[in-house]
């Protein structure tokens, strides 16, 4: 578990950069190895991020795609606060359609010097769009650590916790039946049908399914885990048997005859002299003369 003194200071880096983290993509095999999880496929899955995030969790600079929700943000205000966040437009009591700019986040950057809690809470992130406020049923212990996880955790990571928050709120028995009209109503509110979020979603899925998903089973190596290797064999070696490490070679019938080896030859040890004689000999030379 990470601390949270840890996550404020990831997060202060974070927000210092502008949310611009790696921007990492979804592999082929995120999608089925992910949808695994709660027993759906491609299909499924493609269908939510399609309509949610135009099949994309990052913007062109790299960084969460994020709307900003005021009446959300209001919602998450009291007192004086809310009176600020109201006074300069950035919150109010109900939603209002075609209220949202091309770009939410100078808007979240101004209802941050308001509360940065409340501001991360009223913004939707990522692939899933998930909003701030859901982040127990994501699975984080604060909007800061999934705003923070959503940056450097890539779509893979947004896909994750799109699979917790459906699961939480026990959406998955819809998605797994295609009952896209109560799968609507429980992720995005009971105006679904107002914003035809249940009709997007099964014309998407009718469109993924005529395309052909990645192979994948369980029991692939999807997460990198080393791949199994049968054991090696060796067939035993017998050691090898006794005589002569190497045979001499056959002998040239053409080749001249060896020669033959010369007899030993002895010499005769140098006669022994007596000590009498050798101290004579010593003295009659001339050094003692």
């Amino acid at each position: 578990m990470t601390s949270s003194s840890a996550v404020a200071d990831a997060f202060a880096r974070v927000r210092l950069a502008g949310f611009t983290g790696r921007a990492t993509k979804l592999s082929d095999l995120d999608l089925p190895r992910i949808g695994h999880t709660i027993g759906v496929g491609e299909d499924e899955i493609h269908a939510v991020i399609e309509v949610e995030a135009s099949g994309g969790g990052f913007d062109a600079l790299g960084r969460p795609k994020m709307l900003f929700e005021p009446h959300v943000f209001y919602r998450n205000l009291t007192g004086s606060a809310r009176a600020q966040a109201v006074q300069a437009g950035l919150a109010y009591a109900s939603w209002k359609p075609g209220s949202y700019p091309k770009d939410s986040y100078p808007r979240l950057k101004s209802a941050m010097a308001i509360s940065e809690t409340a501001a991360l809470k009223a913004a939707s992130w990522g692939l899933g769009q998930i909003l701030g406020e859901n982040y127990v049923a994501a699975g984080y212990e604060s909007p800061q650590q999934m705003v923070l996880a959503f940056v450097e955790g890539g779509e893979s990571e947004h896909l994750a916790a799109m699979m917790r928050f459906i699961v939480d709120k026990r959406l998955d028995d819809e998605l797994r039946a295609h009952n896209w009209a109560g799968f609507a109503r429980g992720y995005n509110g009971s105006a679904y049908a107002q914003h035809g979020y249940h009709t997007k979603l099964a014309a998407a899925y009718a469109k993924w399914r005529k395309i052909k998903d990645t192979p994948w089973s369980p029991d692939q190596d999807a997460v990198g885990k080393p791949v199994p290797v049968p054991p090696v064999t060796i067939d035993f070696i017998p050691p090898p048997s006794a005589g002569p490490a190497f045979a001499p070679a056959a002998r040239n019938p053409s080749s001249p005859p060896a020669l033959a080896p010369a007899p030993p030859q002895t010499v005769a040890p140098a006669p022994r002299q007596s000590f009498g004689a050798w101290l004579s000999s010593l003295l009659s030379r001339p050094w003692f003369g």
